[in-house]
């Protein structure tokens, strides 16, 4: 039996965030995952916005595990083939397997990565034990639940999952590649659907090392003939579905495979227990369009290691009362509701057909363009770039061209 103040059950964001954190605050914990080395997988790709990284710097890993990431400086803003806007941008490029493998570099005494599956876990009011594939036992005050998807662990404990919303989008990720030239005229670029029946919110470009990576993403059934088309004919595929976006990249190619995430917005059930405590995923799910699952996780992750378990250990035993004061925790209350909030407004302003939401996708596009103007008004050198002639907005769009 080895005991440990904190057991960690997987070792993807949360749980490799939670490990390096605690770690550095002196806390023993031992942290479960199966791969030595975090194997390939299409999850975050970016980290991204300035309101995102302040939530990673909680951590107070941002600083460090961002060198290893690629900073695109400006990302384009554009939709029917115009560009609307230059903004200055603060996005991360980064593979999923890259991000784990920095963020576990940051791992230090007296937390300990064991390479394992977890075959059982025992919760109480005291002290809990987690049981590995190999048959060694670990004796923890505490055991987080960081484990993503996986439903075993969980339903073992009479955790369940409540979907709110089956196959709410899903995620398509692939390597851009210009053709006829040796990089494309952007940083990085996300691009606005053509037309809602297109069933796409958007598309964004951005740089991970020396590639241009694409992240697609769609609000269609996970069986749906399109997802299959993107597979085998993914350059004909994007063109018929965003027939204007050559006109901004130019002629282009994939590279490799495409990977396709689709991605059921859920909520767990049966959670408030004695001796564990969920995070991120594990906890609650939210839709990739928005990018707020990061957000999530980060949000999580610092409450959890910088204010409730400092306080837990100070006193004897794990009841539910303690782990109560985190799943109500205002801060992190406030994230999940808007995170879920998002998932469904965001996916309405993309797709709905009535006049209100055509009106918000006009009052988007419009709102793009102004700020884009009142930038070049404050500054003359932005002003001198932004008249550059390829590819501005100069017209009205098309009267076919309907939001």
């Amino acid at each position: 039996m080895r005991y440990t103040d904190i057991a960690i059950i997987g070792g993807g964001l949360a749980g490799s965030i939670a490990a390096a954190m605690l770690g550095r605050a002196g806390i023993p914990s031992i942290l479960i995952d199966p791969h030595q080395v975090y194997p390939l997988d299409f999850r975050v790709e970016k980290i991204a916005g300035d309101l995102q990284l302040e939530r990673f710097a909680r951590t107070g890993l941002a600083e460090s595990v961002l060198r290893s990431a690629t900073l695109d400086g400006e990302n384009w803003i554009a939709r029917f083939g115009y560009l609307l806007d230059r903004q200055p941008s603060r996005q991360y490029g980064i593979m999923y397997d890259a991000l784990i493998a920095a963020i576990r570099n940051e791992i230090a005494r007296p937390a300990e990565f064991i390479c394992d599956k977890v075959a059982n876990v025992a919760t109480s009011s005291e002290r809990q034990k987690v049981v590995l594939s190999s048959g060694e036992e670990i004796s923890a005050r505490l055991v987080v639940l960081a484990n993503g998807l996986n439903v075993g662990l969980r339903r073992m404990l009479g955790i369940e999952r409540l979907v709110t919303s089956h196959s709410h989008s899903i995620s398509l990720g692939f390597d851009f590649v210009p053709v006829g030239r040796p990089a494309f005229p952007f940083a990085a670029m996300t691009y606005f659907s053509e037309r809602p029946s297109d069933r796409i919110p958007y598309i964004t470009l951005f740089p991970v090392g020396n590639r241009m990576r694409a992240n697609l993403f769609t609000y269609r059934q996970a069986d749906d003939p399109w997802l299959r088309a993107m597979r085998r004919n993914p350059v004909e595929t994007l063109n018929a579905a965003l027939p204007r976006l050559r006109r901004l990249t130019g002629e282009f190619d994939v590279a490799g495979d495409v990977k396709i995430r689709p991605a059921d917005v859920y909520v767990s059930t049966g959670y408030r227990q004695a001796g564990v405590v969920l995070v991120g995923d594990a906890f609650a799910s939210t839709c990739p369009v928005t990018g707020t699952g990061t957000d999530k996780v980060f949000t999580d992750v610092a409450q959890l290691c910088n204010v409730h378990i400092p306080a837990w250990l100070a006193t004897d035993g794990m009841g539910e009362e303690k782990i109560t004061a985190f799943y109500d925790d205002p801060v992190k209350t406030e994230c999940d509701a808007w995170s879920n909030d998002k998932a469904f407004s965001f996916r309405e302003v993309s797709i709905g057909t009535g006049p209100y939401w055509q009106a918000q996708r006009w009052a988007r596009f419009f709102g793009y363009l102004g700020r884009s103007w009142l930038r070049r008004l404050h500054s003359p050198l932005a002003a001198s770039s932004a008249a550059r002639p390829a590819n501005r907005f100069r017209q009205r769009p098309h009267a076919a061209d309907r939001a």
